[in-house]
């Protein structure tokens, strides 16, 4: 596994923390997939990474087109974040004197979030917007923009989830409040019972965690973790900067439409949370119909302290795609209904995981693993629903 991280990963995403995170693996999480690939099934996972990375790399060179973003990409990224400032700048300057109305324009900044961050923040974090790291690291940073920090996504998200996909402990993506399960690994209580009805309420929370104190917390813990690079130095540069960036969101977010709007306080404190119980929403339910769903696995660590498969495999038994037909909606979520494709190649842009499922499809049944998918967002949703409802049972 650590290997996998320092020949693969590094290069590939190109972020100086990998290399701190490939010491810290070797030296403080005890999950390495080493030991399989000694045996005939393990060379056989292998062989499967290997024919599939040279297979998509081909599909690349043979039409002449970089893994990175394109036109379309840049034209969307526009548009996402034209849905989130529009809204904005219309309840600012517009005039409107309707509660309904800005309340709706308010919801309507919610979708633009959620498009920025499955659709522009999210590629450009894990190396893939832009050939040029500068671009990466400038878009990466607009996560400040909707009230998140870069490395504490980085590290949750591109390091713990993608490296340790469904295994409870240590993907970060799986952490929830306890009165939610989201693994059979996980203590069960009995109020988990109820949680296919009103988890779905709590979904909607999700952004005003990360937009209030969750940001802090994870920045706390990962320092505990020894996953920042030089300790307290870069400890101390990081909640420096979330600071500043959490204190320019709440101004233009909060204090600027209270000063320049004939609003009641309260009311604009309302419009904030319907802004962010709309992008929490959305973004919960794409990344739950990935990965806690049906037929997607939840592997344990042995008494050796290795799983089962190897990395790319583990992705394949973890993950799920969902309404691959569906264009619009696939080119909103940032091509994260291709969530398989996702994770076996972060690096490409999400602009081409359309071309390349086939692709992966086809290896993986060449090479007799799974390859998930729903038809439509709804049936994966369901999938989702019969989940919870399972894991509080089970």
């Amino acid at each position: 596994m650590v290997a996998y991280i320092e020949k693969w990963l590094i290069p590939l995403l190109g972020y100086d923390i990998l290399r701190q995170i490939s010491v810290y693996l070797r030296t403080t999480i005890r999950i390495k997939m080493a030991e399989i690939l000694k045996t005939r099934f393990g060379q056989q996972q292998r062989l499967f990474f290997n024919t599939l990375r040279q297979r998509v790399d081909n599909y690349f060179k043979t039409n002449e087109i970089s893994k990175n973003g394109n036109a379309g990409m840049v034209f969307k990224t526009f548009v996402m974040f034209a849905i989130y400032l529009v809204p904005y700048f219309l309840i600012l300057f517009g005039g409107f004197q309707s509660n309904l109305l800005l309340l709706a324009l308010s919801m309507v900044m919610g979708v633009g979030m959620a498009g920025i961050g499955l659709s522009v923040m999210h590629d450009a974090i894990h190396g893939s917007y832009s050939k040029y790291p500068n671009v990466n690291k400038f878009l990466s940073f607009s996560i400040c923009l909707i009230g998140g920090l870069p490395i504490n996504w980085q590290l949750q998200h591109n390091v713990l989830h993608h490296t340790y996909t469904n295994v409870h402990e240590h993907d970060g993506d799986l952490e929830g409040p306890s009165f939610l399960r989201f693994s059979p690994n996980m203590p069960r209580k009995k109020v988990h019972k109820f949680q296919f009805l009103y988890a779905w309420f709590f979904y909607g929370f999700l952004t005003v965690a990360w937009s209030t104190v969750k940001d802090f917390k994870q920045l706390i813990r990962y320092r505990k973790m020894e996953l920042l690079k030089t300790q307290n130095k870069q400890f101390n540069s990081q909640l420096a900067l979330l600071i500043v960036a959490k204190a320019l969101y709440y101004v233009y977010v909060v204090l600027i439409p209270m000063l320049v709007l004939d609003v009641a306080w309260w009311k604009i404190l309302i419009g904030v949370f319907a802004m962010h119980y709309t992008a929490g929403m959305i973004l919960s339910m794409i990344f739950q119909s990935a990965h806690v769903v049906e037929d997607a696995s939840f592997p344990k660590v042995n008494e050796t302290g290795n799983l089962e498969n190897d990395w790319a495999v583990h992705q394949l038994y973890t993950t799920a795609d969902f309404a691959p037909k569906s264009r619009l909606f696939s080119w909103y979520v940032g091509g994260l209904n291709y969530q398989v494709e996702h994770h076996l190649f972060p690096n490409i842009c999400h602009v081409h995981y359309k071309k390349i499922a086939k692709i992966v499809e086809e290896t993986a049944h060449e090479f007799n693993f799974p390859y998930y998918t729903s038809p439509t967002f709804a049936s994966a949703l369901w999938s989702h629903s019969k989940m919870l409802w399972r894991l509080g049972r089970a």
